[in-house]
């Protein structure tokens, strides 16, 4: 039997590598730009053309590679950070693995121009497909300069499943999210298609977050500070009140690398437990600095997740920490027993002898219903009954309270003489005895039972037929505001606003860009009714952003699914009696009433047998 096992081919196996660790555009943004840091630069440049598609550019100042350098920099496992195993348990470095350039290499053309700083000339190296095309001395400016075009041109399968433009344009938003938060001292500017989307100074860390998601959530960060001989805790969490229903604003970082933490993320939730708005989740940017010995950053090709040695007790730290920064913060109201002065109780100013504790004397006997006109007071001396004017009026007309409320019998037909009259009642008065549950449900008895309705899924499906129904017949009704409001969105928002605004406009929106990532709202939709557009377009952009649905496929169904999500009545509002029934009726006189845009159930009906075993 001859041999099967065989070694692959260096290029074939940089292309399994790239797999793992060149997932999208934003995979190589991320890898670059971490090197960049490696290496010491101060200012990074990042330049893409048709989200990272076509041109993925980054310039830096870092201190350069030689030529030998640049050229050893491609092959795999070449790194300059580790030299032995033990090292990979000292790591501070973004990069170590040395992986990257030749995973990119292989899967893209790239050039590289870079240039150590007391050198007169540099290096230039071009590379397609892990093939070496040019290596030639360059005139070019001190520092590293890779241009990565044509991604995937040579891996068809990986390129066809890529995302739209502005998906993949936000994935590469939130990679530079993440450096630029975890490295707020270095400048980092981003631009697509020669747009300039971030343009960040070298700050410290409160200004580089309201630099990323803008001026309006400076009030909302709380400080947070705890050092201990494990873990030094730092960063910035938010108010309860601003919690969103929607992830977004949440970082844990760990010397200066982004990390994703389920366990750490529940010790926060915890911190903040009874205090939150019902599914809202906190804002928070927390910083760990810690001993590289007690962590291990190698389980992960790209490096997101972490092993604690002392999970527990980093655990128990932070939730400490976030409850001090609440606490200090006045969450709830408190006694300040260490303010200046202290409570003055008066004291008596003459001399009245004894002091007695006050006595209560009640009648024992006393009668409140007893026909007399007169009546015992608690000291048991009597006392005229004399009502007012106003409590005899209402003593002798309190039937009036029930007018209008008894059931009308005039329109019915006329029950037969042995059909018990209980049933009868029930049939007059459905309408009319529908009630609200925990201002979550709505229940109302019908012939077989009780139906029971969540009114929020409800309400999504009235307001996505409608939607549904303009868009088909072309009827965008606008109703324009009066004063239209401004708003400013996060890059990443802004990036996602920007490419639904079309299908936006054909729901009945008027929303235009106003500049560096600022909108105004001249008009919104007829069929919403809100009095709060921006709350509407926040939440539509939260519900849009997790739409399992692809928006090149459905663009406008998906943003009438989460406009209806965004715009519907939530849990816990009260409902009065007229909106309840109304809301009954535009419920079922929608095509599909049982099942909400996203397929969950609307309602269900509890037999009446049901109730019967309940009580056997």
């Amino acid at each position: 039997m001859p041999d099967i096992i065989q070694l692959l081919p260096d290029s074939v196996a940089n292309q399994i590598a790239a797999g793992e660790v060149i997932q999208r555009p934003a995979s190589v943004v991320k890898e670059l730009v971490e090197n960049a840091i490696d290496a010491g630069a101060t200012q990074i440049k990042v330049n893409i053309k048709d989200a990272g598609r076509t041109l993925i550019q980054i310039t830096d100042n870092g201190c350069g590679m030689s030529d030998t350098d640049a050229r050893m920099a491609f092959e795999r496992h070449a790194t300059s950070k580790i030299k032995s195993a033990s090292d990979i348990f000292a790591i501070r470095t973004m990069g170590f693995r040395g992986e990257a350039l030749a995973s990119i290499a292989a899967i893209a053309e790239v050039e590289l121009r870079t240039k150590e700083h007391d050198q007169d000339l540099g290096t230039f190296i071009h590379i397609s497909g892990s093939n070496i095309i040019a290596q030639e001395p360059v005139s070019c400016d001190s520092g590293t300069n890779f241009q990565i075009k044509n991604l995937f041109f040579n891996v068809p399968a990986r390129r066809k499943f890529l995302k739209s433009n502005p998906a993949e344009l936000k994935h590469i938003i939130n990679e530079i999210q993440r450096i630029a938060l975890a490295n707020s001292d270095i400048s980092i500017s981003l631009y697509h298609n020669g747009s300039a989307i971030y343009e960040l100074n070298g700050s410290n860390k409160r200004v580089r977050i309201v630099s990323i998601f803008g001026k309006n959530i400076n009030q909302n960060l709380i400080p947070i500070e705890t050092e201990t001989s494990l873990v030094k805790i730092s960063g910035f969490i938010g108010q309860p009140k601003h919690a969103r229903k929607m992830f977004g604003e949440q970082f844990f970082f760990v010397n200066q690398r982004y990390i994703k933490h389920p366990y750490f993320h529940r010790a926060i939730m915890q911190a903040y437990e009874k205090i939150l708005p019902p599914d809202a989740i906190p804002s928070y940017f927390i910083y760990f600095d810690m001993n590289p010995a007690d962590i291990d950053v190698n389980i992960h090709p790209t490096k997101t997740e972490i092993k604690f040695e002392n999970e527990q007790a980093v655990w128990q730290i932070l939730q400490a920490s976030v409850r001090e920064a609440l606490g200090k913060f006045n969450i709830v109201p408190s006694i300040d027993f260490d303010q200046a002065g202290s409570v003055d109780i008066p004291m008596p100013l003459r001399d009245y002898g004894d002091v007695h504790t006050p006595e209560i004397k009640i009648n024992p006997a006393y009668n409140p219903f007893e026909q007399t006109g007169s009546t015992k007071n608690y000291s048991g001396t009597d006392r005229s009954f004399a009502p007012t004017p106003t409590q005899r009026t209402n003593l002798s007309s309190w039937q009036s309270l029930y007018k209008g409320l008894e059931p009308d019998f005039s329109s019915q037909p006329e029950t037969p003489a042995d059909e018990p009259v209980q049933f009868r009642m029930e049939e007059q008065q459905t309408a009319k005895s529908s009630v609200q549950f925990k201002n979550k449900y709505i229940l109302t008895p019908v012939k077989s039972g009780l139906m029971v309705i969540d009114q929020k899924r409800a309400h999504e499906r009235i307001l996505y037929e409608r939607l549904m129904q303009v868009i088909e017949n072309h009827e965008v009704a606008s109703q324009q505001q009066l004063f239209p409001e401004t708003f400013e969105l996060n890059a990443s928002d802004a990036t996602l606003l920007t490419s639904i605004l079309p299908e936006l406009r054909a729901l009945g929106f008027d929303v235009r860009d106003f500049g560096k990532n600022s909108f105004i709202i001249n008009g919104t939709p007829g069929v919403l009714h809100t009095s709060s557009p921006v709350e509407i377009i926040e939440s539509l952009l939260e519900e849009f952003k997790n739409s399992p649905v692809n928006l090149q496929e459905k663009a406008r169904e998906t943003v009438a699914m989460s406009l209806a999500q965004a715009s519907s009545i939530q849990y816990g509002q009260a409902l009065k009696p007229a909106e309840i029934s109304e809301l009954i009726d535009n419920l079922f006189a929608c095509k599909t009433p049982n099942f909400s845009p996203k397929g969950k159930k609307i309602l269900s009906i509890m037999p009446l047998d049901d109730f019967e075993k309940l009580l056997k």
